[in-house]
């Protein structure tokens, strides 16, 4: 099993819930934390709940550093409007998050590294930065050479997700449209995030 592949699983383990929403996911064995502590839970904190709700957002988009998180949140403070809608509007126009949710890859992990490798074009230019931030009519599209890799093609037929209407996605082009930043309403998390509570923690 890959190193990634084992992150993802303690992940999902350790925050007590199918982060990702997948079939495979080990929680859907074992509902306890990792480690031989696992099953003790106890009643969390406010800072606990605060903290959690942190880790299940941060770790959602493939663990996403600290300090990257942060200048997120910072960013969502200073735009207009309401913080927590702002930090899921910058979270999901993160290159790698528009191209998972697009369905060109499997996993957001996998979206990181099609990304770093240099498979994806922004408006035509070859981008390999995960954390570039896509704008409003940008257009995403697999590079020529990359749209017969077997991941793309799995992904592209899968049926576990669907697309979000703030993209138009043509998948026989392998090319999508980003058409605007979504509320958290829009995003479909397959579990419940809670970015109100990500600001508390930051602002305390």
């Amino acid at each position: 099993m890959a190193k990634r592949e084992q992150a993802k699983h303690k992940i999902d383990r350790r925050l007590g819930v199918n982060l990702w929403g997948r079939p495979k996911s080990p929680l859907n064995n074992r509902e306890y934390g990792p480690g031989q502590h696992g099953q003790r839970r106890r009643k969390p904190s406010d800072y606990g709940i605060q903290l959690m709700a942190k880790q299940k957002l941060k770790g959602y988009y493939g663990n996403i550093g600290e300090k990257q998180f942060r200048k997120y949140y910072a960013e969502a403070v200073r735009r207009r409007g309401d913080t927590g809608e702002n930090l899921v509007g910058i979270l999901e126009s993160r290159l790698d998050a528009v191209i998972y949710r697009m369905k060109f890859v499997p996993t957001v992990f996998a979206a990181r590294q099609f990304v770093s490798h240099g498979h994806v074009k922004v408006n035509g230019k070859r981008v390999n930065v995960p954390s570039y931030l896509v704008r409003e009519g940008d257009v995403v599209e697999v590079k020529e050479k990359s749209r017969e890799l077997p991941m793309v093609l799995e992904a592209v037929q899968s049926a576990e997700r669907d697309l979000p209407d703030y993209m138009e996605v043509d998948h026989s082009a392998m090319k999508g449209t980003f058409l605007r930043l979504p509320k958290l309403e829009d995003v479909p998390y397959p579990v419940q995030m809670e970015p109100n509570l990500v600001i508390e923690y930051y602002s305390r």
